[in-house]
């Protein structure tokens, strides 16, 4: 596809938007807008005006031409000089002339909060933080839709590009098995220390060489082995959170609530990712999955890159492709199409674009509540306890998550995670059970809660 004519508004006029959350993907953002013609991103906001500026420093902005805005006159004023623009609140300058907002907070809340806001002043909004995308994605969607605009997941993060993925696949005729993504870290297996590392943990892992090859052993008990030898975590709630967003925008969902998240090299995914009945791993029909990329020192990784697996429904053009150096199961019946890459804010200008000069999402133009990231407790959780989602990962402290079937609040419903961050528990919660929204005093002031309220009552998503 010819990217430049497809956006056909591009060389006519520039789209202005606004970066909310100046961490890695926000700060990469505002560095590669500098670089893509038709793109201006002049306006920052982040939890201090001094960490967005600062923010607006380091990717080239003089420091004399960036305006500390404390309210939405002195906006005004930055705005019409022609200056970058620093604040501590998306209500400084939510009345600017911008076209699209992204919310790259990765704060459940404030990402709701930022959303409505950018919505209710009819701008896009490209949903970064998809901790807010889990919970109610959906209802910001249709908010959007009814204001003329766009709520769109963002090209630069694995929901949006596994959804293109899908749909491309869906699009030539081609019949999917499984599809998912690689998890944010390798396990990077050496030989010669008999030691495996990921995301900066190293451990001893004895015996894990000769699993390194699966041969011609069953791949179960592949599987089944690496997991008992790689002593570190292989399933991250930021997974399943981002497989939720792709469940709700496809009707898709995993075979099983925590995903079998295999230690899998890249050439054993067409194998790994197809039916039980073909050896594989996988249940139903097409489900949505996560491998942890192994590899040995100096191998190329997937680089958090999406996948699907396919049917080879033609012996003699599959034969062909396996020759080529495509991926294809050792049965011949399955073979595996990826993408090996996400780049975070600096891919993320397809999706202003398309916001901006198409009006529509790099997601589905009606996501519906299939799914929700619902929140299990892995250790005994007392009564009285604060639960928080804190750190690099948004990940709350003895809770791990659950893929499952979107509900209605009620106090037996399971209570989606991110809704969960912030509450305090009211009775103990016993380790290996679901933590339902009966068992926390749930903030029915938050505009969290309050939007899944609305969501909860859509009756007609079709």
């Amino acid at each position: 596809m010819d990217h430049l004519r497809y956006f056909r508004g591009l060389g006519t006029r520039q789209v202005e938007c606004a970066i909310v959350g100046t961490g890695g993907f926000g700060r990469s953002f505002l560095s590669q807008a500098r670089r893509v013609p038709g793109l201006v991103c002049r306006v920052a906001v982040d939890r201090d005006a001094g960490i967005a500026a600062s923010a607006l420093e380091s990717v080239g902005y003089a420091p004399d031409r960036i305006a500390a805005c404390a309210d939405a006159a002195a906006a005004t004023a930055a705005w019409e000089a022609g200056q970058a623009i620093a604040a501590a609140d998306l209500a400084v300058v939510a009345h600017l002339p911008v076209e699209v907002v992204l919310e790259a907070t990765g704060d459940p809340e404030a990402g709701t909060r930022h959303a409505r806001m950018a919505i209710e002043a009819g701008t896009h909004v490209v949903m970064v933080t998809k901790e807010t995308d889990s919970v109610v994605g959906p209802i910001l969607a249709r908010m959007a839709t009814g204001r003329g605009v766009v709520c769109s997941p963002v090209d630069g993060d694995q929901p949006s590009l596994l959804i293109g993925l899908i749909t491309w696949a869906q699009a030539i005729g081609l019949t999917i098995i499984g599809a998912g993504k690689s998890s944010e870290y390798d396990f990077v297996f050496d030989p010669a220390t008999d030691r495996i590392t990921s995301n900066g943990v190293t451990v001893p892992a004895p015996g894990f060489g000769g699993w390194i090859d699966a041969g011609g052993r069953p791949w179960a008990d592949v599987v089944q082995a690496r997991a008992r030898l790689a002593r570190l975590p292989q399933r991250a709630v930021p997974d399943l959170c981002e497989m939720v967003v792709v469940a709700n925008a496809l009707g898709m969902g995993p075979d099983r609530p925590d995903y079998h998240a295999p230690i899998a090299r890249i050439t054993e995914i067409a194998d790994l990712m197809a039916p039980v009945a073909d050896g594989g791993l996988l249940r139903g029909n097409g489900p949505l999955d996560v491998f942890n990329c192994l590899r040995l020192p100096g191998e190329p990784s997937f680089a958090g890159g999406v996948f699907v697996t396919v049917a080879c429904d033609d012996d003699d053009s599959w034969q062909m492709l396996r020759e080529k150096g495509h991926v294809v199961a050792r049965n011949g019946r399955t073979a595996m199409i990826g993408i090996p890459r996400h780049l975070l804010g600096l891919e993320a200008a397809t999706t202003v674009f398309e916001a901006a000069l198409l009006n529509v999402s790099s997601g589905t133009a009606h996501p519906r509540p299939m799914m929700d990231l619902t929140a299990h407790a892995d250790v005994d959780l007392t009564a009285g306890r604060l639960l928080v989602a804190e750190g690099h990962h948004h990940t709350i402290d003895g809770v791990s998550g659950r893929m499952m079937p979107a509900q209605v609040l009620g106090d037996e419903a399971p209570i989606p995670y991110y809704l969960l961050s912030g509450c305090r528990l009211k009775r103990d919660v016993p380790a290996g059970r679901i933590i339902r929204c009966g068992d926390v005093d749930l903030d029915e002031g938050s505009e969290m809660y309050r939007l899944r309220i609305a969501q909860d009552a859509v009756t007609d998503w079709d």
